[in-house]
């Protein structure tokens, strides 16, 4: 099959996965697009490309292009996506999916509709943490899963205005993805309480007056599993973590951002003792770079801070390794899904599932703490 021909629209965050497509061995043309022409102009010089685009409007007419990563401002993907799956083309768009579940269903429908590919790039499932928890699970360590646990801290004060007064489940993939593939079931009815009090201007944009969510999910296997998200006016270190609670073995990551996860071992009471103990061990983990191409493995591994306003900030040191050396593996499964002729596997139904979850746990929220049945896509 002939390489993939790629647009990348959004180029702030979605500057840190240009350099990676560029030396993709499975991509031809790379189109990079931005409205803030300055930022793309710097971006195309640094990557030798030339040819650029007025609208992304000309983007989708153009027949050559194959694929779209969309990385804008959330606000915009249920449109921006739904036209690019009309417009013929694969899409892979960062996340949330989408705000409403009128908008994951039209996603959905355009998905069917046209046969074409579409991938949540969610972060998280990618990273070295865990890679490290899907194995352990499939070597059995866990034993039987008992209970599953999500997290998500950050303060969004400052951001472009369409994040300021979001209800933080509104962005809880990144708590609720890992969990939801490890239990290995659909969410199918969550309830979630709101807290705290919310600066009264940031009120106005979405009609939501908490600062921090908590919600409890329930799977179709019976398992069940709890998010806590916060964005706003609470004092907590920026983490992302997921914590897997088993009958043999529990893999805690979340304390820190960059912290080393733990393992804690169940030790059975020895004959005429009563009561188990534990040894918890801290993990060193591997790069995971083993199934990429060559030609991007070094963006999964070594330093570079993320951050959003400088996307260079890391290619400074040679390397890329965002969000825990996920990025380069979120751009080649998008690329060898379409290669392949297969569904990648963040796809349109996984991606929705996780979304709307947390789209019914605001609206549970709303009706202190309901339980709200979470549709089938």
């Amino acid at each position: 099959m002939k390489k993939v021909n790629v647009a990348l629209v959004g180029l702030a965050f979605g500057g840190f996965f240009s350099e990676i497509y560029k030396v993709h061995p499975n991509v031809g043309r790379l189109i990079l697009f931005d409205t803030d022409k300055a930022r793309e102009e710097n971006l195309c010089k640094r990557l030798g490309i030339t040819e650029r685009y007025d609208s992304f409007e000309d983007i989708l007419k153009d027949p050559d292009i194959d694929a779209v990563h969309l990385v804008t401002p959330f606000p915009m993907h249920e449109e921006q996506t739904v036209a690019v799956l009309e417009s013929g083309k694969h899409c892979a768009c960062t996340v949330p999916m989408g705000l409403t579940i009128e908008g994951l269903r039209k996603i959905v429908e355009a998905v069917r509709r046209t046969g074409k590919n579409y991938m949540m790039m969610e972060t998280t499932l990618y990273t070295y943490q865990f890679f490290y928890a899907q194995q352990m699970k499939a070597r059995g360590d866990f034993g039987r899963i008992q209970f599953l646990r999500g997290c998500h801290y950050q303060d969004m004060t400052k951001w472009p205005d369409y994040w300021l007064g979001l209800p933080p489940m509104y962005y809880s993939t990144h708590a609720i993805s890992p969990i939801t593939v490890l239990a290995d079931s659909r969410i199918k009815s969550v309830s979630c309480v709101g807290s705290g009090s919310m600066d009264p201007a940031y009120e106005s944009y979405y009609g939501n007056t908490f600062p921090v969510e908590s919600a409890h999910l329930e799977y179709e296997n019976g398992l069940k599993g709890e998010v806590t998200r916060t964005l706003f006016e609470t004092s907590r270190e920026y983490v992302e973590g997921f914590y897997v609670y088993g009958s043999e073995k529990t893999f805690e990551w979340g304390f820190k951002d960059n912290d080393a996860p733990l393992v804690t071992t169940l030790i059975p009471p020895k004959e005429g003792n009563r009561g188990s103990t534990s040894e918890t061990e801290e993990i060193a983990l591997p790069n995971y770079v083993e199934d990429l191409p060559e030609s991007i493995q070094k963006f999964a591994v070594g330093g570079g801070d993320f951050d959003p306003l400088n996307p260079h900030k890391s290619w400074e040191k040679g390397l890329g390794a965002g969000h825990h050396g996920s990025h380069p593996h979120l751009v080649h499964e998008f690329i060898s899904s379409i290669m392949e002729e297969r569904k990648p596997w963040i796809d349109e139904c996984l991606g929705a599932n996780i979304t709307a979850a947390g789209i019914c746990a605001h609206e549970s929220a709303k009706r202190g703490g309901e339980k709200i049945q979470v549709p089938e896509f």
